[in-house]
């Protein structure tokens, strides 16, 4: 795109993005890579589509295998065609399956990840959350473990995204940042709870009539509790069309994946002192086996650590 054609809204989110990214490789020690020094105009909602999908009275999610990541509790499509189709192909086989848009992707430093048009729609402290996020994945990455691995991003995130606005005084910014993260916390208490009640149930020797009827009781009493939490909120509603489906289990780890490990993570951080010592005990944490890592970090009450196999 020649620059006396770009518009000035797109011009100005660039530039947001050029100084994110070298604002998180001056103060958050983020590696100074070939990603997001491009943009990339896409045709389509997202970048990608994530199928997550769980046996019916499970909540493991069947992992998807490759020779660099490892494997994940996920698998991506390029066309929102192709991964409804999955979903359904999976559904038809007896699995809970949910299928979410993705508006950015890391490569973790193997290819040079552009600036995706489906980002920059966005407000500055999403943007600018993501960059740091998807950034802190080519810092840090362990072979096979998705929830500590989206944990550690998010953690180095949020931590860059408060320094980037304490740095320009926008205190008003920083307190609605902080009151979303609340109601974020909020919401992944909820479904790690539900969780914990489901892996209860799941365990127990009931046929599967019954399990099923005590599993849709489990998800109607999530709902239930979610209209309580709302209430606590005085009725903000940015989670009502989460809520607003017929949920399952998939849905609940596709977000247990980016949550689980995030508390622990935050200790690390505060314990470390400076994201450059929080960057090298997070490292020393990667070198663990992934069930003392989870035992360390992340909450093994909620979340079954299985080790990954094809």
């Amino acid at each position: 795109m020649r620059e006396e054609k770009t518009p000035q809204s797109l011009r100005e989110q660039l530039a947001l993005v050029v100084a994110a990214r070298e604002f998180a490789v001056r103060e958050l020690a983020l590696p100074d890579g070939r990603s997001y020094r491009e943009y990339a105009q896409l045709d389509r909602s997202y970048a990608l589509w994530n199928v997550v999908a769980t046996r019916e009275f499970s909540l493991e999610p069947r992992k998807s295998c490759f020779p660099i990541t490892g494997c994940v509790a996920y698998r991506g499509y390029f066309r929102q065609a192709d991964a409804v189709d999955e979903g359904r192909k999976l559904r038809n086989r007896g699995y809970d399956v949910s299928v979410g848009g993705v508006a950015t992707y890391s490569t973790l430093g193997h290819l040079r990840d552009p600036v995706f048009s489906t980002m920059l729609a966005w407000p500055e402290s999403r943007l600018v959350n993501t960059i740091f996020h998807e950034m802190g994945h080519e810092k840090l990455y362990v072979s096979g473990d998705t929830a500590f691995n989206e944990a550690y991003a998010t953690v180095v995130a949020d931590a860059g995204l408060r320094t980037w606005l304490t740095s320009r005084g926008n205190e008003q910014e920083l307190e609605r940042v902080a009151t979303s993260a609340a109601r974020a916390k909020g919401f992944s208490e909820l479904l790690r709870v539900t969780r914990i009640r489901l892996a209860a149930l799941y365990a127990r020797d009931l046929d599967e009539a019954d399990m099923r009827i005590e599993k849709n009781r489990e998800f109607g009493r999530l709902k239930f509790e979610y209209s309580t939490l709302r209430a606590q909120w005085g009725g903000y509603t940015g989670y009502d069309a989460w809520f607003a489906r017929a949920l399952n289990n998939a849905d609940l780890v596709a977000v247990a994946t980016y949550d689980d490990c995030v508390p622990g993570l935050e200790r690390e951080l505060s314990a470390a002192g400076s994201i450059a010592a929080f960057h090298a005990r997070a490292a020393e944490l990667g070198r663990l086996t992934l069930a003392q890592r989870h035992a360390a970090v992340c909450d093994t009450a909620a979340t079954p650590v299985v080790q990954p196999t094809r």
